[in-house]
């Protein structure tokens, strides 16, 4: 899970891969763990919450365990080539970071549940990295779904820059963005639920230390 560069810069949009107009491979019809279909479209009254915190193997673990969410997808996001490959993420050429697409019921959870969730899962201060993971792929991202869940998401991430800065912490480098504006291309068969295939298998997760206090979305 390293970057084939180690000086990490995000290409422009003409610099970066073209891409193909089909995926070059077939997502797995349901999760390994939750059993419940990987692509959409969803039954109704579930929503949608994209995040890039590092590695997608960890991530993904860390939010397929928690009470309310119906299923997760890793992916990548934020970058300009069309159905990329694993391989053309890590090179960083495409632009996109490593994603989880949590697909969630609001009735069980919150969206700042997932939120606080997401903030505490790794350290958002680092830019182009998360610990030894050095690349573009591994940046810290929010991309939202609704303009309800862009105002929260906004809103936790000034709450918790306070929280981070009166602990020590630099700043905050997270993209918060539309998903609209942003597409999500899921991950190849092997990436998904990875550490439930490889439970032994690396997982690259890690906070500050420092708790996001719950309800940070309505934070002033």
């Amino acid at each position: 899970m390293f970057s084939y560069r180690r000086t990490p810069e995000l290409p422009t949009r003409e610099e970066a891969l073209t891409g193909r107009p089909e995926p070059l491979f077939a997502v797995p019809e349901r999760h390994t763990v939750l059993g419940n279909p990987l692509s959409g479209p969803y039954p109704a009254g579930l929503e949608v919450a994209d995040f890039g915190l590092g590695c997608f193997w960890g991530a993904e673990r860390t939010f397929w365990q928690t009470p309310g969410v119906w299923t997760t997808l890793a992916g990548y996001q934020g970058g300009f080539t069309e159905n990329p490959t694993y391989e053309e993420v890590c090179s960083g050429r495409t632009g996109h970071t490593e994603v989880v697409r949590v697909v969630f019921d609001p009735s069980a959870v919150s969206y700042e549940t997932l939120l606080k969730l997401f903030w505490e899962s790794h350290d958002p201060t680092q830019g182009f990295r998360q610990g030894n993971d050095v690349g573009t792929q591994y940046r810290s991202a929010v991309y939202t779904h609704s303009p309800a869940h862009q105002a929260a998401a906004e809103s936790s991430r000034t709450a918790y820059q306070q929280v981070l800065t009166a602990s020590g912490h630099g700043q905050i480098s997270t993209a918060v963005l539309p998903a609209s504006e942003r597409p999500f291309w899921p991950a190849e068969a092997g990436h998904q639920q990875y550490l439930d295939k490889n439970p032994g298998g690396y997982c690259g997760t890690g906070g500050t230390g420092v708790s996001c206090p719950i309800g940070v979305a309505r934070a002033e």
